[in-house]
């Protein structure tokens, strides 16, 4: 009677390792990549939307809020929205009006250090 194990061998488990890291190595790089530009994306979309909410504030009242928070109080938006490459909703920088008595907030940019995959400034958007 042959009462022989089954089972794979070292040097097949080792084959299969190798397989599995050397794919690995191709999706980590694109899976990284594409994290980046969700999060690019992402930032546009808020930015603009506190824009509009900015914008629709000036368009009621005839001046721009005095705060981020005002927007919130107002309810021109839900919620602050969190800059996704900060990971904050208090790194927003805010822009005043050339204007002093029109309000705070004429604007607003990514307070996020460093650049996006195109060669800009976040803190330029």
């Amino acid at each position: 009677m042959n009462l022989r194990a089954r089972g794979f061998t070292l040097v097949e488990l080792l084959v299969v390792l190798a397989i599995i890291a050397t794919l690995m190595t191709l999706v980590a790089p694109r899976y990284t990549g594409s994290v980046d530009k969700a999060k690019e994306a992402v930032l546009h979309e808020d930015l603009a939307t506190l824009r509009q909410a900015i914008d629709k504030h000036f368009a009621d009242t005839g001046k721009y809020p005095a705060s981020l928070n005002d927007l919130l109080a107002k309810r021109y938006i839900r919620r602050l929205p969190v800059d996704p490459v900060t990971d904050s909703a208090m790194t927003w920088i805010l822009v005043p009006p050339d204007d002093p008595q029109m309000g705070a907030v004429f604007d607003v940019k990514s307070g996020a250090p460093g650049r996006s995959r195109d060669g800009s400034a976040y803190r330029d958007w």
